[in-house]
């Protein structure tokens, strides 16, 4: 079954706010069996919603909506959706004593406007918004559904788990999706692709592969529609096990996870403990690591070294190395990852020192300069590393690549650079 999806909002268009609904939808969408048709943004205006939901129900089974359908005035999907299937507005006390049962839990008095939430279209089926005030309406013509969501993303999500996704999965009958991703370390997506040449060209036509660099990394996705999950998954299967015979240790996983969640799974596996001395990166390894649920088991805090008397007075950092080589330099990276370990008495610990702009540079170090060290109780490694990317990247990256260090030594891929 196709799907299309519409998210509505001139704050979308003009790029206040970044379309996260559409993404997250097509994802479990995609895992329900379901397929993507088109994504698409629209404004808050009558004529573009139309439009867009005739283009739609052109070549989609189902079109499901997001936002537009608050109190306000610039609100106007559930009115528009109103006359594109001549339904009238009519008042439901249920929805209104859900609001009102939902704001007396918040503490919120209801006003007029809120009220009008509970004016709903006649000819829609409702399905109760648990946690918000507006609710989901579910329209039907020639045999498709048209489906309005709140454009608020945690109110959307509770709907599509618990409602729409179910209820779609009971009216059409859908395939298996399944995606089997391997994590690639250490090779050019080229020079991946050269390397298992042979064994791409020998998969079967129902398993499609894609390759998706991220950060010194490649995602190998390898996907399939099937109507027989058990005999598909041996397949694929097989030729993962094939795979492995190629790439060895360059494989750093066989599931689509973030970096830092492996660091974290491997650090608790063994019993480790990491800290983490951070200049250029300003607390983003700290924030990636601690956004993984049981990393306390293993993360013991960070000092954010964002000023060189930071650097001298928390981590112990000798002020002439500051003086003779400059906080973004392999002495003063390996310094602070020294001390930070040392402060917080940990197994290992990473330390970041850079220039990540968009100023800041030189001719020998210009933006996009940084060193990242690793320390452990025998030395430590350092490696200096030229991004040369915006700001924002360049702090990315950065993290990046040092939790990749890290997983390479506790994978016990030999040291570089031991000092």
């Amino acid at each position: 079954m196709k799907v299309e999806i519409i998210t509505i909002g001139d704050e979308i268009l003009i790029g206040q706010i970044v379309d996260t609904n559409s993404a997250w939808m097509a994802v479990e969408l995609n895992k329900a069996g379901f397929e993507i048709e088109q994504i698409s943004s629209v404004h808050d205006r009558e004529d573009h919603i139309v439009q867009a939901l005739d283009l739609a129900l052109s070549r989609a089974d189902i079109v499901l909506f997001t936002g537009g359908i608050g109190p306000t005035k610039d609100d106007i999907t559930k009115y528009t959706l109103c006359r594109y299937f001549d339904a009238a507005l009519v008042f439901n006390q249920e929805v209104l004593t859900h609001i009102e049962n939902l704001l007396r839990h918040r503490q919120k008095a209801i006003n007029e406007l809120t009220r009008t939430q509970a004016m709903v279209p006649d000819k829609a089926t409702l399905i109760s918004n648990k946690v918000g005030t507006a609710p989901v309406t579910w329209f039907e013509k020639d045999g498709k559904v048209v489906v309005s969501m709140p454009g608020v993303p945690y109110e959307m999500k509770e709907a599509m788990s618990t409602e729409i996704i179910p209820r779609l999965q009971q009216r059409y009958s859908t395939p298996d999706v399944i995606h089997r991703t391997i994590l690639v370390r250490g090779l050019p997506e080229s020079a991946l692709a050269i390397r298992i040449a042979d064994w791409e060209n020998n998969l079967p036509e129902i398993i499609k592969l894609a390759y998706l660099p991220n950060f010194n990394l490649v995602k190998l996705r390898l996907s399939t529609v099937t109507n027989d999950r058990q005999s598909t998954q041996k397949e694929l299967d097989f030729r993962i096990a094939k795979l492995r015979e190629i790439l060895g240790e360059a494989i750093l996983a066989e599931e689509d996870v973030p970096a830092e969640k492996l660091v974290v799974e491997w650090m608790s596996r063994l019993q480790l403990s990491l800290s983490t001395a951070e200049s250029c990166t300003g607390g983003f390894i700290a924030h990636r690591i601690t956004s993984v649920p049981g990393s306390s088991t293993m993360y013991k805090g960070s000092v954010v070294a964002y000023d060189n008397t930071v650097k001298q007075y928390q981590l112990k950092v000798d002020e002439q190395l500051l003086k003779d080589h400059g906080a973004v330099s392999n002495e003063v990276a390996s310094a602070m990852a020294r001390g930070v370990r040392e402060l917080l008495s940990t197994d290992f610990a990473i330390a970041t020192t850079g220039i990540a702009g968009p100023d800041g540079g030189t001719v020998d170090k210009p933006v996009g300069t940084v060193w990242i060290a690793l320390a452990s109780a025998k030395g430590v490694v350092s490696k200096q590393y030229r991004f040369q990317l915006g700001r924002q990247l360049n702090i990315e990256r950065t993290t990046q690549t040092a939790f990749l260090l890290l997983l390479d030594k506790l994978r016990g891929i030999p040291d570089e650079d031991l000092i």
